[in-house]
């Protein structure tokens, strides 16, 4: 094995806490010729990464990692190893020479704005989580974790930082979420399929929890993981495969949890999203034809406004006749049965899950007169909305 793999596989030994599974530091010592003992972590994550990768080829990622690391090797000059932790973010395992404990944390702090002087010249921008030190190599992963938490701050805001785990504020503030109307409202768009309206709504839900938490890294994360568990559960109960969304949700919360910069959390939040939604609106439009799939879609997204069977023809380039013919023929029903289905779907969902009143429920499907909305509710489901709730609360 070579040197490289070698130090590369002790180093994750290290950050993880599972090196006193498998041997001594010493024997790691004397095996490999690894004599280092890190007593402190650094982060370095690339700011703006998401933003500076995204429609960038491999080659541009290689490049770009093999800069900071050659960087890093003309300006440290004490022993250390690094390991790449997720894409833009770099752990460097330090092993400081000094007497005190003040004047290692100066030394690493030093070392800190020496790296991102010396980036920054090459224009790579970078910030730096710094945790604390110890004395046993086997507790490395302590610092690796303090090092993460420490850039929380970095989370929402920030550019060209340096954090340490002394800056962390403990916060005992209760957290209530004030924002039951945006989540009730992307959980009625995930009943229906609407994959694009929810994920809309989740953007925005998310720049809504982190403002109305205060920046509060852990209880964003909490608020928005726990509605996308909420939407795993939903789609479950729609019928889709049990063991897909169980395996997914597993790793994508997981993945979530270890993330330090919003734009990436929002982004995976996002993909996780319309990943589950897209499995519960393919069960909604199962076995019809590519132009109707396309008149569902375009439905269901714009339900809250007044469509015509002109509109959707039009979008999906058919004739009128020729659409509301396929249309029928493939789904058993009008254009403009399936819009009312649609909304009157939604609708049920508000029924049996806020307290709203009928005609604030019809403006959110799509109807402005709750009488009209009353009745064709009636028709569609054969009691009032108002039996309706009832009958589901009982």
């Amino acid at each position: 094995m070579s040197t490289g793999l070698v130090r590369s596989a002790f180093s994750q030994l290290l950050l993880s806490g599972t090196l006193v599974h498998v041997a001594k530091i010493e024997q790691f010592h004397e095996k490999y010729g690894i004599n280092i003992n890190p007593q402190v972590v650094m982060l370095i994550s690339i700011d703006r990464y998401p933003e500076l990768s995204y429609g960038k080829q491999e080659e541009w990622k290689i490049k770009i990692g093999q800069r900071l690391t050659e960087e890093i090797e003309c300006t440290i000059n004490i022993p250390y190893l690094w390991m790449w932790v997720e894409e833009g973010v770099l752990a460097l395992l330090l092993e400081v020479e000094h007497p005190d404990k003040d004047g290692k944390k100066r030394k690493v702090e030093k070392i800190a704005e020496e790296i991102q002087k010396g980036l920054d010249f090459i224009d790579i921008i970078v910030s730096i989580g710094i945790g604390n030190f110890y004395d046993q190599p086997n507790m490395l992963h302590q610092s690796f974790a303090e090092a993460k938490k420490s850039m929380s701050g970095r989370f929402f805001q920030g550019n060209q930082l340096i954090f340490h785990t002394e800056s962390i504020k403990e916060k005992n503030q209760t957290w209530m979420s004030p924002l039951t109307g945006e989540r009730t409202e992307i959980l009625a768009l995930v009943r229906i399929g609407d994959v694009e309206g929810a994920v809309s709504h989740i953007k925005r839900y998310m720049e809504q929890v982190s403002y109305a938490c205060n920046f509060d890294e852990e209880v964003f994360k909490a608020e928005v993981v726990d509605l996308l568990i909420v939407i795993s559960r939903m789609v479950l109960e729609m019928g889709v495969n049990p063991s897909a969304v169980l395996t997914k949700s597993a790793y994508y919360i997981q993945e979530l949890y270890q993330v330090i910069r919003y734009d990436k959390f929002s982004k995976k939040a996002c993909e996780y999203s319309i990943w589950l939604i897209e499995q519960a609106a393919s069960i909604l439009i199962q076995d019809v034809s590519p132009p109707i799939k396309s008149a569902i879609r375009f439905i269901i997204l714009n339900h809250q406004k007044s469509i015509t069977l002109e509109q959707v023809a039009h979008y999906c380039h058919l004739s009128k006749f020729h659409f509301s013919h396929l249309f029928k023929k493939e789904l058993g029903i009008s254009v403009i049965d399936f819009l009312n289905k649609v909304r009157i779907d939604k609708a049920k969902y508000y029924l049996e899950n806020t307290e709203l009143n009928v005609q604030e429920i019809a403006n959110l499907v799509g109807f402005t007169d709750a009488n009209y909305f009353s009745r064709l509710f009636k028709k569609y489901i054969n009691v009032s909305p108002k039996e309706y709730r009832s009958a589901r609360l009982c």
